[in-house]
């Protein structure tokens, strides 16, 4: 099958920001894995006859890709607004992004999060964690960390105030709808407490600045931000990072091996947690992209994927049979992602026709945020009083390359299975 460029009436102008696509396939499933930016290909494409180690060569050829891998470092992290003294650890993903942190975490650290989280924001926190019920809207969110935090400083009592990480979502990976994340980070500072976000459903849609928010660490997926490469990154405080065991161990990570079993001294910075060769080619397909993100209009960007976003919920809303999952509100911001349940119809076996005889791709099940889909799926049923709504959601999520007429397609094939 042969890959080619979609046409260019898309969310982003011809150029860098153009998506691979295969003609006559609709892909509404960016939210899982965004297509391929043409700046991602591009930029692997012309450092491939040049690849070679990194950080390991003297040569012409592992010179060049040690300072592409550096300078795609500095690229991402001025595109994520870090500060100058945090550091940059690429990773292959938001799930091992935030795995290192869980591993990076001091002795006696508690983790505050909510129910609402993928996955990988739930399930690598040690035992003794705090998960907070999923609130009803963005004001509660904020009112129950505050409460949360408060307690867990009395209870530490005077002088033993042990550290505390708030893990939160910047946008959900089921509903879209984003959470406020500047005011947590205001609760959090004001309990003394750190904060971690989980960007990979933000950072493709929104601007995501780690100053501007005051946020400590933030975690971004590649494959979800048009560089399907393999790779991600934690950004964030140094300290906790360089005082923590290496999250691999092996070569770079180490400023001395001696003969004696364990006589290692690990080096401090990035490298700590990155031992072995690194994925040279997803850390500058993931720069390319942010270069390329970070020179064109955002806000133009943000305001077509709103109207494609607002087109496809009014649809589904006009749809008797089909009911949209929500957890904040029909009017709470979010990204270009939707969630919805056909009634009567099983979600896979609804995915499968809509690829079979539209060639729509969707994702169904509960994308990897078991409580919080299962709990969205009752509240829709007691909210529609429906007793045949299925034990499955139905995904369609859009972004750069998405059109109106993508959207259009999906309801009139949902309208047909009335």
């Amino acid at each position: 099958m042969t890959l080619t460029l979609t046409p260019p009436t898309t969310l982003a102008p011809a150029g860098p920001l153009d998506v691979l696509g295969v003609p006559g396939q609709i892909n509404l499933d960016y939210a899982a894995s965004a297509p391929c930016a043409r700046a991602a290909a591009d930029a692997v494409a012309a450092l491939l006859p040049w690849y070679a180690s990194v950080h390991r060569g003297a040569g012409a050829l592992s010179r060049r890709c040690t300072l592409a891998y550096e300078r795609a470092r500095q690229t991402v992290g001025d595109f994520l607004g870090t500060r100058p003294d945090d550091h940059v650890v690429f990773t292959r993903n938001t799930t091992d992004a935030l795995n290192l942190l869980a591993r990076a975490l001091p002795a006696g650290a508690t983790v505050v999060t909510f129910g609402g989280e993928h996955h990988a924001n739930l399930l690598p926190w040690p035992r003794g964690s705090v998960r907070l019920p999923v609130p009803a809207d963005a004001a509660g969110a904020v009112r129950a960390l505050d409460a949360a935090l408060g307690e867990l400083r009395r209870g530490n009592g005077p002088g033993r105030e042990l550290p505390v990480l708030v893990a939160v979502t910047g946008a959900s990976n089921v509903t879209g709808e984003r959470w406020p994340v500047a005011e947590l980070a205001r609760v959090a500072r004001r309990h003394r407490a750190r904060i971690a976000v989980d960007a990979a459903q933000l950072a493709p849609h929104a601007p995501v600045d780690v100053r501007a928010l005051d946020i400590d660490y933030l975690a971004v997926s590649g494959h979800k931000l048009y560089a399907p490469f393999g790779a991600g990154v934690l950004v964030g405080r140094a300290d906790w990072l360089d005082a923590a065991p290496p999250y691999l161990a092996g070569g770079g990570a180490t400023s001395h091996v001696g003969a004696a079993t364990h006589d290692v001294r690990w080096t401090t910075g990035p490298a700590r947690h990155e031992a072995g060769t690194p994925n040279l080619l997803g850390a500058v397909a993931l720069a390319a992209v942010c270069d390329a993100l970070a020179a064109a209009d955002r806000g133009a960007l943000h305001d077509a994927e709103q109207a494609l976003l607002a087109r496809l919920r009014d649809g589904i809303g006009a749809l008797p049979h089909v009911v949209e999952l929500r957890t904040f509100g029909p009017d709470a911001p979010r990204v270009g992602i939707v969630s919805f349940v056909v009634a009567g119809r099983e979600s896979d076996e609804v995915a499968a026709h809509l690829a079979r005889h539209h060639d729509i791709g969707v994702r169904d099940g509960l994308f990897c945020a078991h409580p919080l889909a299962r709990r969205l799926l009752a509240e829709a049923a007691a909210r529609t009083g429906r007793r045949d709504l299925p034990p499955t959601a139905l995904r369609a999520s859009i972004g750069l390359g998405s059109t109106a007429q993508h959207v259009d397609r999906l309801l009139a094939a949902l309208a047909a299975l009335a």
